[in-house]
C-alpha cells in the first residue's frame, strides 16, 4: 500500500514562467481601441485681445443644433450641400482684400451680398454641446474639402500640379526645398484656411 508520503510530487516551478509567457502573448496580440481626435493647432491666448470687426457678409456661420440639424442664415441645409455652399462663399470674390486688391484668381459669382475676398471669408461653426461628434466632423470635412478643391485648382493653373502634390514633393525633397515651399505659401495666402469655432457674431460687424 502506497502512503501519501510516497506519492510523486509535481514540479510546479515552471508554471510561473508559462503564465508569464502567456501574459506577454496576449499583450502583444491584443488590439486596443484608441480614441481619435482632430489635429488642430490652438492659438495662444493673447494678454490683450484685439476686437475683431467683420462685415456680416464675410461671415458664414454654420449652426449645429442638438438634433444634429444644420442651419445657415436660419435656414436648414443638408450636409451634402455644405461643400458647394462653402465653395461659393470662399471663392465669391465680390470685393477687395485689405490692401484694396481684387481677387483675380477667384471664379465665383462676385455676389455683392457674399464675401469680398478669400482672405476675408470666415467660416464659423457653432455646435450645440449635445450635438453628435460625428456631425461636427462631417461639417469640418466638407469645409476642408472645399478649401482643398480651390487650392488644388489654383495650383494646377499656376504650377501644373495640384496643391496636394506640392505638399508631397516638399516632404520628399531632401534639398532645394525652398522653391516648392514658396509655391505652397503662395497658394495658402490666396486661399487661407479661415475656420473658427469661436462665437463670432454678425452683430459685431460695424462696417
Amino acid at each position: 500500500m502506497i502512503s501519501k508520503q510516497d506519492w510523486p510530487e509535481i514540479n510546479a516551478g515552471s508554471m510561473a514562467d508559462i503564465a508569464f509567457l502567456l501574459l506577454i502573448f496576449f499583450l502583444v496580440t491584443t488590439t486596443m481601441d484608441v480614441d481619435s481626435g482632430i489635429l488642430k493647432k490652438i492659438p495662444q491666448k493673447e494678454k490683450h485681445p484685439r476686437e475683431i470687426t467683420i462685415k456680416e457678409k464675410n461671415l458664414l456661420e454654420i449652426t449645429i443644433n442638438k438634433n444634429n440639424e444644420l442651419f445657415i442664415n436660419e435656414q436648414t441645409v443638408a450636409i451634402s450641400e455644405l461643400k458647394e455652399i462653402a465653395l461659393n462663399f470662399i471663392d465669391n470674390g465680390g470685393g477687395l482684400n485689405k490692401d484694396g486688391q481684387e481677387c483675380n484668381w477667384c471664379n465665383g459669382n462676385k455676389n455683392p451680398k457674399s464675401s469680398d475676398h478669400p482672405t476675408k471669408a470666415i467660416i464659423a461653426i457653432d455646435a450645440d454641446r449635445n450635438a453628435d461628434y460625428g456631425t461636427y466632423i462631417s461639417v469640418l470635412d466638407n469645409i476642408n474639402s472645399a478649401y482643398d478643391q480651390l487650392r488644388n485648382k489654383l495650383s494646377v493653373k499656376l504650377y501644373g500640379k495640384n496643391y496636394n502634390a506640392l505638399e508631397g514633393a516638399y516632404k520628399k525633397a531632401s534639398k532645394n526645398k525652398e522653391p516648392i515651399l514658396k509655391k505652397i505659401k503662395n497658394i495658402r495666402e490666396k486661399y487661407p484656411l479661415l475656420i473658427s469655432d469661436i462665437d463670432v457674431s454678425p452683430d459685431m460687424a460695424k462696417r
